[in-house]
C-alpha cells in the first residue's frame, strides 16, 4: 500500500432514518444503509482498458426484467444477475478478482464517507417552492398571480432571458453527493451501516458510498483493499462496532453554555 493508494467503495441501499443519543445525551439523527449482496462484477486494468477500476454489483433481479446486453454481460463474467451496477476507480494495488464479496466491514466506525445518490423528485414546481422566492402581494388586484415569478427578461437591450435564470421547472430527481458523512455504527452480522445525518434519495434507492475526499480515513485502521473474512469465522459472529462521541461537537456545546 502506497500513499497514493485508492480503494473502492460500496453500493448500498437506503433503508430509512432513525435516531439515538450519544454518551453525552445529544440526539443524533441517523440514516440506515444496507449492503445487499455487493460483490465485484468486472475488473478493468491499465493494460487492457487504460484504467484501473472495479465494477460492483448489488441486489438481485430476475432475468426477464433485464435486457439482453446486460444478460450477456453477466453471463460472460460468470456472476449472478445484479440489480444495480456502479464503477469505482481504484489504484493498481487495490484491484480485486471478480466475485469478491464486500461487506459493511469495508468501512470502520468513526471514519467519514461521501455518499452519492439521486435526490427525491418533486415534479414541476413554481419559483416559490423551487427557489424560495417570496412572491408578490396577495391583495389589491393580484388575481391568481401572487405566486408568479415576475419579470424574467429585459427591455430592448439585450431583449432576452439569460440562461440559468431561476424559473419554474422540474425539481429534484438529480444526482447529488453529500460529503464527509460520519459513520457512527457498523453491523457486519446484518450488513447495516448507520451514518449521521441525511443522504439523498428515497427509501429503497441505491447509493454510492466511498471514502471521503475532504476528510481522508486513516489507512492503518481501514482494511485494504477490503475486509476479507477469515475461513474459520462467520459474519454473524462479528461484533457491532460503534464510534465514540465526537469531542469537537461536545466542546462547542460546552462553550455555548
Amino acid at each position: 500500500m502506497t500513499p497514493e493508494s485508492k480503494r473502492t467503495g460500496l453500493v448500498a441501499v437506503k433503508v430509512g432514518m432513525t435516531s439515538t443519543w450519544d454518551e453525552h445525551g445529544v440526539v443524533m439523527p441517523l440514516t440506515v444503509l444496507w449492503v445487499d449482496d455487493c460483490e465485484v462484477v468486472q475488473l478493468k486494468t491499465e493494460v487492457n482498458d487504460n484504467i484501473n477500476s472495479l465494477q460492483l454489483g448489488a441486489g438481485s433481479k430476475r432475468a426477464k426484467n433485464v435486457n439482453g446486453r446486460l444478460l450477456g454481460h453477466f453471463a460472460n463474467l460468470g456472476v449472478p444477475i445484479k440489480d444495480k451496477l456502479s464503477e469505482f476507480r481504484v489504484s493498481e494495488d487495490a484491484l480485486m478478482p471478480v466475485g469478491t464479496p464486500l461487506n459493511v466491514s469495508h468501512f470502520v466506525a468513526g471514519q467519514y464517507v461521501d455518499i452519492q445518490g439521486v435526490s427525491k423528485g418533486k415534479g414541476f414546481q413554481g419559483v416559490m417552492t423551487r427557489w424560495g422566492f417570496r412572491g408578490g402581494p396577495a391583495s389589491h388586484g393580484a388575481t391568481k398571480s401572487h405566486r408568479g415569478a415576475g419579470s424574467t427578461g429585459q427591455c430592448q437591450d439585450p431583449g432576452r432571458t439569460f440562461k440559468g435564470k431561476k424559473m419554474a421547472g422540474r425539481m429534484g430527481n438529480k444526482k447529488r453527493t453529500v460529503q464527509s458523512v460520519w459513520v457512527w455504527k457498523v453491523d457486519p452480522a446484518r450488513n447495516l451501516m448507520f451514518v449521521l445525518g441525511q443522504v439523498p434519495g428515497n427509501r429503497g434507492g441505491f447509493l454510492r458510498v466511498k471514502d471521503a475526499i475532504r476528510k481522508k480515513p486513516d489507512m492503518d485502521r481501514t482494511p485494504f483493499p477490503t475486509y476479507i473474512l477469515p475461513q474459520d469465522e462467520l459474519w454473524e459472529d462479528m461484533p457491532v462496532l460503534t464510534a465514540p462521541a465526537r469531542k469537537n461537537y461536545w466542546d462547542r456545546f460546552n462553550k455555548a453554555m
